[in-house]
């Protein structure tokens, strides 16, 4: 059993089905997290909300790989620390436990949000269905001390393909989805928030690499020039990209001094 007056967050464990404690929790705040300043605020309402027990919503973070969406929803348990607020961690391919998980947190005094990273779900992968009762309730209402937050590199959860459209029509000028698609859609409409990331600028990916050599003494021209290959390289500019680089290159800077 989980000790929650002092377990701040938790992982499901299928194998052994049960949640294990996480003892070292990543440490990452919202100051840490650059150029994402509208989806911090967004996120924060959600879960002052949900806290004081007023309208809140699930929350689906989309976009592009390495910009901020895992690493927002782990900072949001770092900025309500102290608030009743609890996670859960649940990888997607466990996701048919979650019920049970539910019946067990369901009548307890803490605020949790469940915790899926890269929620996608391919052809043939009904692990999705474990979802559908706490997002939308079935006979039973979904727990008011619970909350999904899912990231995700697409919009649209579950792999659309052309066959799946074969039978949706257009009669006076409505859509009528066949059956395969609408399944697919509901379940993205389920989150009442979604929040999307994009990769900036090369502007605002070298601010974000400033900000990791704050206080570091070097030639900021050259700092720039080799974080723009460096991204070159990776054809990314996201956050992720940026402390790559840092790691990388902050190496050579020690070296020199």
């Amino acid at each position: 059993m989980i000790d929650w007056d002092t377990t701040q967050a938790a992982i499901w464990r299928p194998k052994s089905f049960k949640l294990r404690a996480v003892k070292e929790v990543d440490g990452i705040s919202m100051d840490d997290l650059l150029g994402i300043d509208e989806q911090k605020k967004q996120i924060i309402d959600n879960t002052k909300a949900f806290i004081e027990n007023k309208p809140c919503n699930n929350t689906l973070l989309w976009g592009a790989r390495g910009t901020g969406k895992s690493s927002l929803i782990k900072a949001v348990l770092n900025y309500f620390k102290g608030e009743n607020l609890r996670l859960i961690e649940f990888a997607k391919d466990d996701l048919l436990d979650l019920p049970e998980v539910i019946d067990e947190i369901r009548e307890l005094p803490y605020k949790f949000i469940i915790f899926c990273d890269d929620l996608s779900f391919e052809d043939g992968d009904n692990s999705y269905k474990g979802l559908k009762p706490l997002l939308e309730g079935s006979i039973e209402l979904p727990p008011s001390n619970t909350l999904i937050y899912a990231s995700s590199n697409r919009r649209h959860l579950v792999t659309e393909f052309h066959k799946d459209n074969k039978l949706t029509q257009v009669n006076d000028t409505q859509i009528h989805y066949a059956d395969a698609v609408e399944e697919k859609i509901s379940l993205s409409d389920r989150f009442g928030l979604w929040l999307s990331f994009y990769q900036g600028s090369i502007k605002d990916y070298l601010e974000i690499v400033d900000s990791y050599f704050d206080g570091v003494e070097c030639d900021r021209e050259v700092l720039h020039k080799e974080a723009t290959m460096f991204s070159n390289y990776r054809a990314s500019r996201s956050g992720r990209c940026a402390k790559q680089f840092f790691n990388f290159y902050s190496r050579k800077v020690a070296k020199n001094d």
